[in-house]
């Protein structure tokens, strides 16, 4: 099956697989760390999307308190769920529309593995 993967430019702000994953891993961790870990990058990185998201949207998507005795860690915002469902419904729909044509090209696609010994399809 084609999974069509979508990357939303808003200007200068984007949201796409990778940050919609993280705002997942968050929301099910509880944690920034721990959310970039699953992913396999660094907390600063994963921090770092964090700021690019709730800088970029009027409300903040995900709040976070600091480590200490009682433990940190992070939450999504109201704002940042909808974010979210709103995200995961416009590639959905975008699916949909966009199957009969992907079908199309998928049925184009040479099969897997049918390169010549240069390299070349």
């Amino acid at each position: 099956m084609t999974t069509l993967r979508l990357r939303i430019l808003f200007g200068e702000a984007m949201l796409g697989p990778g940050k919609a994953e993280l705002l997942e891993r968050i929301r099910e961790t509880g944690s920034i760390s721990a959310a970039g870990r699953q992913m396999e990058m660094s907390y600063k990185r994963a921090w770092m999307l964090v700021e690019e998201m709730n800088a970029a949207f009027q409300d903040p998507l995900v709040t976070s308190t600091r480590g200490g005795a009682g433990g940190g860690g992070a939450q999504l915002t109201d704002a940042g769920a909808e974010v979210l469902r709103l995200y995961h419904e416009v590639v959905s729909t975008a699916q949909t529309a966009a199957a009969a044509s992907l079908r199309s090209l998928e049925t184009m696609l040479r099969p897997a593995g049918a390169m010549d010994m240069s390299g070349k399809k």
